[in-house]
């Protein structure tokens, strides 16, 4: 049975992104810290989801500096160290046990079928005594069904959340005093971090590398997993391509030529226009395909790429403002102010990395 122990995964990473890394030449090297790793253990609930389970050590594992130093250190450990099954049928043995939790600056609790969170509202025991053992100012997130354990043992009353949307109605039956919004990637609420399913732990991590790490070391991680480096918590679980296929029919031709003309004074005329239908018609038919309004989701494109723009250039913020077609600063300020609760001189300094790329505003 395969050990839970993730050295040899990240020394494999921090050696191929060393490789990547130096190829990379025109990049500044990033400040590097001799602080300690930072310390994650991954609590395996049997039967634990296979594919939750293996996020955290691959994701957090990617997240490096320029020389390789890693920025967690990432442990599973279970309720004892009995094997812990999984449901893509194999079986790990934890290298610890529940006494991990309480050394740990983030737990992170991965989606399972344990009967008792899932099926019957309440928690064992030993899962009540096991998350007791967390540090006060300690990181907890969960991914997917993982939040059924948090609510369980009583962690989530009263806060906010999210959890696969296959799954809501039974958390929201089971654990009426969460404040369930399943239409959600992941929410953060305080120290409390909880993930849709599956993918969406992916975009969790990731958001932790962000926030703990700027976002170099975040994309530089993704990178190396082959996935988009940014997805917000805010959007929905049902959520169309940022790019979509120009071939296919209904909207997505106009979306992508949208994304690419985003400088340019867009309005749902417009739009209706260049997919040749009536403004009733083409907002119908939107929002069947994404899930939004045509002008809420030409915000978000905006926005993101605002956002973009904000962390890889030096671009004053009305340059940044007029090429992400918002207009002016003030426009921009005002809507990351609602959306993210940060000025756009705010966002670049949380986010710079500590090296940028010119862009032309044209």
């Amino acid at each position: 049975m395969p050990s839970s122990r993730t050295s040899g995964l990240n020394d494999t990473i921090r050696q191929d992104l060393a490789i990547a890394g130096s190829r990379n030449l025109d990049r500044r090297p990033l400040v590097e810290t001799n602080q300690p790793a930072h310390r994650v253990a991954v609590l395996a609930l049997d039967p634990v989801v296979g594919f939750d389970m293996t996020i955290p050590p691959t994701v957090l594992g990617a997240a490096v500096g320029e020389d390789g130093t890693p920025r967690y250190r990432v442990d599973i450990c279970g309720l004892d160290r009995a094997g812990v099954r999984s449901t893509a049928g194999y079986t790990i043995v934890p290298d610890y046990g529940p006494e991990l939790l309480a050394e740990a600056d983030t737990v992170i609790v991965p989606g399972t079928r344990v009967d008792g969170p899932r099926r019957e509202g309440r928690a064992s025991p030993e899962l009540i005594a096991a998350l007791a053992g967390i540090r006060p100012d300690a990181r907890i997130v969960s991914i997917c069904t993982g939040a059924f354990a948090l609510a369980a043992a009583g962690l989530l009353d009263g806060r906010r959340a999210t959890t696969h949307w296959a799954f809501a109605d039974d958390f929201r039956a089971m654990y009426p005093k969460v404040l369930l919004d399943e239409n959600l990637l992941f929410v953060e609420d305080g120290n409390l971090c909880t993930s849709a399913g599956l993918a969406a732990g992916i975009d969790v991590c990731l958001h932790i590398i962000r926030a703990d790490h700027g976002s170099e070391i975040a994309n530089r991680a993704a990178r190396y997993c082959v996935v988009p480096p940014w997805r917000e918590g805010g959007q929905s679980q049902f959520i169309d391509r940022q790019v979509p296929d120009p071939g296919s029919d209904g909207t997505a031709p106009t979306r992508a030529w949208a994304l690419r003309h985003l400088e340019r004074d867009l309005d749902l005329h417009a739009l209706a226009a260049h997919a040749r239908m009536s403004v009733r018609t083409f907002t119908r038919r939107f929002k069947a395909e994404t899930g939004l309004a045509p002008g809420a989701w030409l915000l978000r494109q905006r926005l993101r790429h605002a956002r973009h723009l904000l962390e890889s250039t030096d671009l004053p913020v009305d340059a940044v403002a007029r090429a992400a077609g918002m207009g002016t600063a003030a426009s921009l300020r005002h809507h990351m102010r609602g959306e993210l609760g940060l000025t756009p001189q705010n966002y670049r300094k949380t986010f710079r990395t500590g090296w940028s790329r010119p862009a032309s505003s044209a």
